[in-house]
C-alpha cells in the first residue's frame, strides 16, 4: 500500500466509511483482548507530555489502527475538525432507573444469561460477549426504563464515542422527517433537488433511491486497490490541506458532482456511502440548514439529550453525513426511545408516527443481499431491518456501533465498541444472539 494511501487510512476509518471490506485495524491472528487492549491499560497519552512511544497524533500516526483506535475513538475532535450539534440550553429529559439495589440485581441476572452465538455449539453469557465484542459502552432501556448500562475502555458516563455510520441513520432519519412533512419529495429526481449535480450518475436516481442506496453508481470501497473511489473520495473529503498539483475533486459535494453510473437505479441494495451525502446535500438545500443544524433542532433539542454531540467536516465546512457523528451512550438510549415510541419524547410529538412506520416496515428484501448474518435483512432510510420475529431494526456501524429497536420486547439498546476488525459481519454472530436473549429475559420479567 502506497504511503499516501496509509496515511488516508485514518481518515477513511474515524469517518467510518466502510461496512464490508478491508478492515481498517491491522491484521492480526492474535489481537490483544479488549482486557489487554483497554487503553488506560496501553498508556495512549497518559503523562505530561506522554512517552514518545504512547502518542496518538494526527496525520503521521494511524490512529485508527487497533489498539490505538480504541482511545481514538473517543476523541475524534482531537484528530479533524467538528461542527457542533447542539442539545440547546434546557435540562435534558431525565432517564428513569429502577432502585440502586434492584438495578444491581438486573446487572447480574443480565451478565449471567446464556445464548450460542452463530456457527458454534458453545454458549456464552452476556458478560463475556461485551469483551468479546470490544464493548466501550452498553445501554439497555426496556420499557422507558433503564434496566442496564456500562462503560470500558475509554468511555465514561459524561464521555462521547464516534457512532461511525451510525450517522447514516440520522440522515435517513431526517430524511423520513422531511418527507412525511411535505418538505422532501421522495419521488423527484436528484437533479430536481439539487440542479448542479450536473450530468453524475446521481442526477437521475430518485430520492427514495438515495435514500434506500438503491442507487446505480459507481464506487468500490476496495482498501487494497491504490486506485479504487474510496480513495479519491477521501483525498477529496480530507480536511487537511491538499497536496501540491492535486487537481481533483474538493469535498464531499464536488466528488458527488462526478459520480460515474454502474448499474441501474433501483434494481438492488448497494450500501455505498456516498449516498448518505448525497442526501445530506438535498436535506440541507430543502431545508437551508446544515444537517448539523437540523440534527439539533429535530431531534437532540426535542428529547432532551444531555449533551451536545458533533460532526466531523470536510475542509469547505460540510458535516460528514454518511459517518462523521460522536455522541454520548445515554443521548442514543433517547434516539431510540424516540424509534420505539414512535416519534414521541414522553407524550410531546417530536415527528409524525408514519416516520417509524416507514422504517420499520423495511425495504424490499428481493434487493438485499451479501450479508450473511442478516439473511431475511433489508434496508431503508438508511436503517437495517432484520425481519425477525421482534420485528426489531437498528442503526449499524463499523466496529460495533449500534442502536438496536426491538418492538415486541419494548426494548432499546445502544452499544459503542472498538473492536479491532471494522466489519459488523465478525460481531453478529455474538451480538444478534445476545441481544434476542436479553430481549426474552425482559420480556419473561413483564
Amino acid at each position: 500500500m502506497s504511503s499516501s494511501i496509509s496515511k488516508l487510512l485514518p481518515l477513511v476509518a474515524a469517518a467510518g466509511l466502510a461496512l464490508s471490506g478491508a478492515s481498517f485495524a491491522t491484521a492480526q491472528t492474535a489481537p490483544l483482548s479488549a482486557q489487554e487492549s483497554d487503553p488506560r491499560v496501553m498508556g495512549w497519552m497518559q503523562g505530561f507530555p506522554p512517552p514518545p512511544d504512547k502518542l496518538i497524533t494526527q496525520p503521521d500516526s494511524n490512529y485508527f489502527s487497533f489498539p490505538k483506535l480504541r482511545w481514538s475513538v473517543c476523541h475524534l475532535r482531537e484528530f479533524l475538525p467538528t461542527e457542533e450539534i447542539s442539545r440547546g440550553l434546557g435540562a435534558p429529559s431525565p432517564l428513569d432507573y429502577p432502585t440502586p439495589a434492584a438495578f444491581a440485581e438486573l446487572r447480574q441476572q443480565i451478565d449471567a444469561l446464556t445464548f450460542t452465538p452463530m456457527n458454534s455449539d458453545t454458549p456464552m453469557t452476556w458478560e463475556d460477549s461485551l469483551y468479546a465484542n470490544y464493548t466501550d459502552g452498553m445501554l439497555i432501556l426496556h420499557e422507558g426504563e433503564v434496566v442496564y448500562e456500562r462503560y470500558f475502555g475509554c468511555l465514561e458516563e459524561e464521555g462521547k464515542h464516534a457512532i461511525m455510520s451510525m450517522t447514516k441513520s440520522i440522515t435517513g432519519l431526517l430524511g423520513e422527517i422531511l418527507v412525511a412533512e411535505g418538505t422532501l419529495d421522495d419521488s423527484l429526481l436528484v437533479r430536481d433537488v439539487i440542479p448542479e449535480i450536473g450530468d453524475s450518475a446521481f442526477a437521475s436516481a430518485t430520492v427514495r433511491e438515495v435514500m434506500d442506496m438503491t442507487t446505480g453508481v459507481q464506487y468500490s470501497e476496495n482498501y487494497s486497490d491504490p486506485n479504487a473511489d474510496i480513495w479519491v473520495y477521501s483525498r477529496a473529503a480530507s480536511p487537511l490541506p491538499k497536496p501540491e498539483g492535486y487537481d481533483g475533486p474538493d469535498g464531499y459535494w464536488e466528488y458527488l458532482q462526478q459520480v460515474k453510473p454502474e448499474g441501474n437505479h433501483g434494481d438492488a441494495f448497494h450500501y455505498k456511502t456516498i449516498n448518505s451525502d448525497m442526501l445530506g446535500w438535498m436535506i440541507s438545500r430543502v431545508t437551508g440548514k446544515a444537517v448539523t443544524d437540523l440534527a439539533s433542532e429535530r431531534l437532540w433539542r426535542p428529547m432532551g439529550a444531555e449533551q451536545d454531540a458533533y460532526q466531523t467536516v470536510d475542509g469547505k465546512g460540510v458535516p460528514f453525513a454518511g459517518g462523521g457523528v460522536t455522541a454520548g451512550l445515554r443521548d442514543l438510549g433517547r434516539l431510540g426511545m424516540l424509534m420505539l415510541n414512535e416519534g414521541k419524547a414522553g407524550d410531546t410529538p417530536v415527528f409524525p408516527a408514519e416516520v417509524v412506520r416507514k422504517i420499520a416496515a423495511g425495504g424490499d428484501p428481493a434487493k438485499f443481499s451479501g450479508f450473511a448474518t442478516i439473511p431475511n435483512g433489508s434496508y431503508t432510510s438508511q436503517w437495517w431491518v432484520f425481519h425477525n420475529d421482534h420485528g426489531a431494526y437498528a442503526a449499524r456501524g463499523v466496529h460495533g456501533q449500534t442502536i438496536y429497536v426491538d418492538p415486541t420486547a419494548r426494548m432499546v439498546l445502544a452499544r459503542l465498541a472498538s473492536y479491532p476488525r471494522a466489519q459488523n459481519g465478525f460481531i453478529d454472530p455474538t451480538s444478534l444472539p445476545a441481544y434476542q436473549a436479553v430481549a426474552e429475559f425482559l420480556m419473561s420479567r413483564d
